[in-house]
């Protein structure tokens, strides 16, 4: 049985570490211009997803956008 993973952009206010990236499975780390980072990366299921704000709560960072980015992905 295959699942569908939906690809996640999601904003934080400020930059991170990079090293940090072990902390958010499967997901991307990457800084903007503006002073801001975006996570980024395929997630199978809301729980997943409600994990990784979990986790940017327990860090104390301010979350600024979460956006689906396209279709599911089969995996």
């Amino acid at each position: 049985m295959h699942s569908k993973k939906q690809r996640y952009q999601i904003r934080i206010e400020g930059h991170v570490n990079l090293d940090w990236s072990a902390s958010f499975d499967d997901v991307t780390i990457q800084h903007t211009e503006d002073g801001q980072t975006t996570l980024e990366g395929a997630l199978p299921d809301q729980t997943a997803l409600h994990g990784v704000m979990m986790r940017i709560r327990d860090l104390g960072l301010t979350l600024v956008e979460v956006k689906r980015i396209d279709d599911a992905i089969e995996s």
